[in-house]
């Protein structure tokens, strides 16, 4: 099949393109806003876009209160929303009114960071400590501005769960953490291989 986006006339009864795109990592992200009110919403549209220095981003389908709390406070954590903590983190994405905290909501912890004002999920097995660098609002190929917001932000410490560790290595197979597909669907990272990139 073939569709052009701009018409949106795939004939399906759901758009494809977020089962496209994946599996997308999780950032669960944690802020404060000016008052000091925790907030935690899981971003699927989330990734490293660099290691030196580490950078971070998400991105966010209006101005909603994470973004509106970076921008106010100039901080944020990216938590590992792994597979032991799936019905916690999608408690934690329902539209609550802002000043009401998902981390009670859900029945999580919080725990201090240490660079930061924002609190970590203290269940999580690793956590990014972030210092925003900039938000960009997207716009389209007309120019016109779009309702995706892009959050970037600077990695100033990391949380690790030392259970997490095997030999030196993070091992990704015992956190289980979460991804976003399409849909409904979500799936979870049990299983990897290896290979070696080659020499030209």
């Amino acid at each position: 099949m073939f569709y052009e986006t701009s018409k949106n006339d795939h004939g399906l009864p759901f758009n494809p393109f977020k089962a496209i795109v994946a599996p997308r990592p999780i950032g669960w992200i944690s802020t404060l806003d000016k008052d000091g009110k925790p907030n935690l919403a899981p971003y699927s549209f989330f990734n490293g876009i660099g290691d030196t220095p580490p950078i971070v981003m998400f991105s966010s389908n209006g101005f909603k209160d994470s973004a509106a709390n970076v921008a106010e406070t100039g901080e944020f954590v990216c938590n590992m929303a792994s597979y032991d903590l799936k019905d916690q983190m999608n408690i934690s994405s329902a539209p609550l009114p802002h000043g009401v905290s998902e981390f009670e909501r859900a029945g999580l912890e919080m725990a201090p960071s240490k660079l930061v004002k924002a609190p970590r999920v203290a269940a999580a097995y690793t956590a990014l400590e972030c210092k925003h660098l900039q938000t960009v609002r997207m716009k389209d190929l007309d120019g016109k501005d779009t309702e995706s917001w892009v959050v970037f932000g600077q990695v100033v410490a990391v949380h690790i769960n030392d259970q997490m560790l095997v030999d030196g290595k993070l091992d990704i197979t015992k956190i289980r953490p979460l991804a976003r597909l399409g849909y409904k669907d979500y799936s979870v990272v049990d299983e990897v291989f290896q290979m070696d990139r080659p020499n030209v």
